[in-house]
C-alpha cells in the first residue's frame, strides 16, 4: 500500500481568509453594451452627460404663462388671460406669450420660451369666445386652421386660440414645472464605481442615452471534479462499481454564478496524478481561479496536493472546520487555485464560507444580507390615509450600528428617487404617519443589498465627486448645503457638505477645501460683464441655482454688500436681475444654459467654467467643510473619509480655483 501523507498543521478559519484573499482574482475590466449589462458593476464614475429632462417640461396639465401675471389671484378675484395656443408632448412650442397670454399645455410638454410657471388645470376656468367672435376672427384670417373659435352644425361652439381663462390661483415661478436637469442634471455624478447595475441603474443610464458602460469583467472560475467514480449526469452510472454522478461540478458553478462569476466546467479528472495534473493545467491556462473537488484528503489516492505542491505553490492544506477539512489553497501556473473536498456538502460549504466571498470581491459584487431588514425610521413620514403606499427608502447605520430607514422621494417623474433608495417600506391606506423611531420591515430591492460605508448629504461639488470615487460604497445626495445641515441636525446622515463663510455650528469638522466661484460667461465674454454690478443695471439674463445650493447663499451675500455700498434694499437688486427667481438644481447647469445660449450669464465656479470652455467673471471664494454627525465619527466609513481628507492635494491641483485651507 502507497505511504499516506498527514495533513499539515490545520490552519484557523482566519488563515484560511487570508491565504485565499492573498490570491490574485482580478479579472480586470471590459466594455459591455448596456442591454447586456444587468447584474455587471462598474469599474468607473459615471457623470451625467445631459440633463435630464433636457428641457423644462410641465408637471401637469395646465395652462402656462408668466408667473407675475398671477399676482393676487384668487378663488373669488381671478385673473383673466388670453389662450393663444397648445402645446403637446413631444411637440416643439410654436407660441411666444406676450402680456396676458396663456399656453394650454399637457403633462410633459415643452414649457414656452417665456413662460415661467404654469398653472393646474383644476385651478382655472375657460371662458370660450361666441360663434359670431369665431366666425369673424375666421374671415380675418382664413388661413389660420389652428387657433379660434369653430361653430358646430348644432349651434354650439368648441374651445380654441382666443379662449378666456380665468385663474384662481396665484403661482411662484417655477412652480409645476420639472426644470431641466431636476431628475439628474449634466456634469451631476450618476453612477460611482463598485455600483451594481439593476433595472433601476439601467433606466438611469437609459435616460442619460448611455448606451455601453465599463465594468468589471467576471473571473473566469475553472471548475474540475476529481475522481475515478465520477459519471456526468444523463450517462449511465454503475453503482455495483461504486460509481455516482458528478454533483458537485454543476452545484459549484451555480455558486460561481450567483457570486458574480463565469464558471468553466471541465471534464473530470481520474485519479492518475498525469491526467490531474494536464487537467489543471488546461483551466489554469484559460482561468483566473481553478477549482478543484475531491482528492484533496490525505489519502495515498487523492493526489491533487501532490500536483500543487510540486508544480506550483501551495500555500494551505486543511482547515480546523467541520465540514471541509480537506482544503487546498495555492496557486498553478500563475492561476489561483482552490482544492475543494469531494463530499458535495463539504465542498459547498468551503465554497459558500471562503470562495464564494472571493468571486465577490473579485466581481464586485456585496455579500447578501437577507431580502428583509428590519430598522427604525430616522425621521417621520407623513402620508394622507386613503392609497396604500410604497415608500422608496434608504438605509444606514447610526453610531451604535443600528439599521436606521430614511424616505428617498424626489418626485414621481424622477429616475434617482429608485437608484437612490434600497428597498420599500409599505404604508397601509389607514396609517397616516411612520413615527421616528418606529420599527419598520424593509423589503430590499435585492438580497445583496447594504447599507453605506458612510452617508453624506450636502453641496453639490466636483471634488467631492473624486473624493467619493476613493470610498468603499458612499452613498452622497447632492441636495444642498441647507438640507444637509438640517439631515445633520435630525441625526439621519453621517456627514453633511456646507459651502459657508460661517464657523461651523454643529456637527464635528473633518476637513474640507476651498473653491472659487463667480459669474460662468460665454467663451471671450461677449457681453462684457464685469461683475454683479452689470447683472443689476444691464438686461442680462441670468441662471442661478436653486435656494438649497451654498452657491446661492454666497450671491445672496455678495448682493447684500453691494446694496450697502449703494445704500438700497438688497431685495431691489435681486428683483432687477433678470432669472434670480428661476434656479437650476447642479453646479454645472448654469454653465450649460449659458453654453446653449438660453443665458448671458450663470452662477458657478471657476473649474466648471474651465471644463466648458467658458468665460469667467470671479466674485468670490467659499469654504466648504465636511461634518460629522458627533455620534458616528468612528463609523469605520467616516474614519475612511476623515483619511482621505487629509490627502486631498492632488485633487486640489487637478481643478482651476480650488485650494488647500491651509492655502487661504
Amino acid at each position: 500500500m502507497s505511504e499516506r501523507k498527514e495533513f499539515r498543521d490545520l490552519s484557523t478559519v482566519e488563515e484560511a481568509h487570508a491565504a485565499i484573499e492573498s490570491l490574485d482574482l482580478d479579472p480586470g475590466v471590459e466594455k459591455v453594451d448596456l442591454d447586456t449589462a444587468d447584474g455587471r458593476v462598474l469599474a468607473e464614475r459615471i457623470d451625467a452627460g445631459l440633463d435630464v429632462p433636457g428641457f423644462d417640461r410641465s408637471a401637469l396639465d395646465g395652462y402656462a404663462l408668466h408667473a407675475r401675471e398671477t399676482f393676487g389671484a384668487g378663488e373669488t378675484d381671478p385673473t383673466t388671460f388670453t389662450v393663444v395656443g397648445t402645446v403637446e408632448a413631444g411637440e416643439r412650442p410654436a407660441t411666444d406669450l406676450g402680456a396676458g397670454e396663456a399656453v394650454e399645455i399637457a403633462t410633459g410638454a415643452v414649457m414656452p420660451p417665456d413662460a415661467d410657471a404654469m398653472v393646474a388645470v383644476e385651478r382655472t376656468d375657460r371662458v370660450a369666445r361666441s360663434a359670431t367672435e369665431c366666425a369673424n376672427s375666421a374671415e380675418r384670417s382664413s388661413a389660420d386652421h389652428s387657433s379660434g373659435q369653430s361653430p358646430r352644425e348644432d349651434g354650439e361652439t368648441v374651445s380654441k386660440d382666443g379662449d378666456t381663462l380665468l385663474v384662481r390661483t396665484a403661482v411662484t415661478p417655477g412652480e409645476n414645472v420639472m426644470a431641466a436637469g431636476a431628475d439628474i442634471a449634466a456634469g451631476e455624478r450618476a453612477l460611482g464605481p463598485g455600483t451594481r447595475l439593476t433595472s433601476r441603474e439601467i433606466g438611469l443610464l437609459s435616460a442619460l442615452g448611455v448606451d455601453e458602460v465599463s465594468v468589471r469583467a467576471k473571473p473566469r472560475v475553472g471548475i474540475v471534479s476529481t475522481g475515478d467514480e465520477l459519471v456526468r449526469p444523463g450517462e449511465t452510472v454503475d453503482s455495483g462499481r461504486g460509481q455516482i454522478y458528478d454533483v458537485n461540478s454543476y452545484a459549484v458553478a451555480a455558486g460561481v454564478r450567483e457570486a458574480g462569476g463565469e464558471p468553466v466546467v471541465y471534464p473530470h479528472a481520474g485519479d492518475d496524478m498525469a491526467e490531474m495534473e494536464r487537467a489543471l493545467r488546461e483551466a489554469a491556462d484559460e482561468c483566473d481561479l481553478v477549482l478543484s473537488s475531491g482528492s484533496t484528503s490525505a489519502s495515498a489516492v487523492d493526489v491533487v496536493y501532490r500536483v500543487i505542491e510540486e508544480q506550483g505553490d501551495l500555500l494551505l492544506h486543511g482547515v480546523s472546520i467541520k465540514p471541509g477539512k480537506p482544503m487546498l489553497v495555492g496557486q498553478f501556473n500563475e492561476s489561483a487555485y482552490i482544492g475543494l473536498p469531494g463530499y458535495p456538502v463539504s465542498a459547498l460549504s468551503i465554497f459558500r464560507t471562503f470562495v464564494a466571498p472571493a468571486i465577490r470581491r473579485a466581481a464586485g459584487r456585496a455579500a447578501p444580507p437577507s431580502a428583509t431588514v428590519a430598522g427604525r425610521m430616522a425621521v417621520r413620514e407623513r402620508h394622507e390615509e386613503g392609497r396604500h403606499r410604497l415608500v422608496p427608502v434608504g438605509l444606514v447605520t447610526d453610531g451604535n450600528g443600528d439599521t436606521l430607514v430614511y424616505p428617498v422621494d424626489k418626485g414621481s417623474g424622477a429616475t434617482t428617487s429608485l437608484v437612490e433608495a434600497d428597498g420599500i417600506v409599505e404604508m397601509p391606506a389607514d396609517v397616516s404617519y411612520l413615527d421616528r423611531d418606529e420599527r419598520v420591515s424593509v423589503a430590499l430591492f435585492s438580497p445583496d443589498v447594504r447599507p453605506p460605508t458612510v452617508f453624506g448629504v450636502g453641496e453639490d461639488d466636483p471634488l467631492l465627486s473624486r473624493l467619493l470615487d476613493r470610498l468603499d460604497r458612499p452613498r452622497y445626495l447632492g441636495h444642498g448645503s441647507r438640507v444637509g445641515r438640517r439631515r445633520l441636525r435630525d441625526d439621519v446622515s453621517d456627514v453633511a457638505v456646507v459651502s459657508t463663510a460661517d464657523e461651523v455650528e454643529s456637527g464635528t469638522e473633518l476637513g474640507g477645501w476651498t473653491r472659487e466661484w463667480g459669474l460662468v460667461v460665454p467663451a471671450g465674454n461677449p457681453a462684457g460683464i464685469d461683475g454683479l454690478a452689470d447683472l443689476v443695471e444691464r438686461d442680462l439674463r441670468f441662471v442661478n441655482r436653486s435656494t438649497a445650493s451654498g452657491l446661492r447663499t454666497s450671491l445672496a451675500n455678495a448682493l447684500a454688500v453691494l446694496a450697502d455700498e449703494r445704500g438700497v434694499d438688497r431685495h431691489d437688486l435681486v428683483d432687477a436681475i433678470d432669472g434670480f427667481d428661476f434656479a437650476v438644481e447642479s453646479h454645472e447647469s448654469p454653465a450649460r444654459r449659458v453654453v446653449a445660449g438660453d443665458a448671458d450669464a450663470g452662477i458657478g465656479l471657476r473649474a466648471t467654467a474651465e471644463k466648458l470652455d467658458c468665460g469667467f467673471v470671479p466674485v468670490g471664494e467659499e469654504r466648504v467643510r465636511v461634518l460629522a454627525n458627533a455620534s458616528r465619527t468612528e463609523k469605520p466609513g467616516v474614519e475612511r473619509l476623515r483619511a482621505e481628507l487629509d490627502d486631498i492635494g492632488d485633487l486640489v491641483g487637478a481643478l482651476p480655483g480650488f485650494g488647500t485651507v491651509d492655502d487661504r
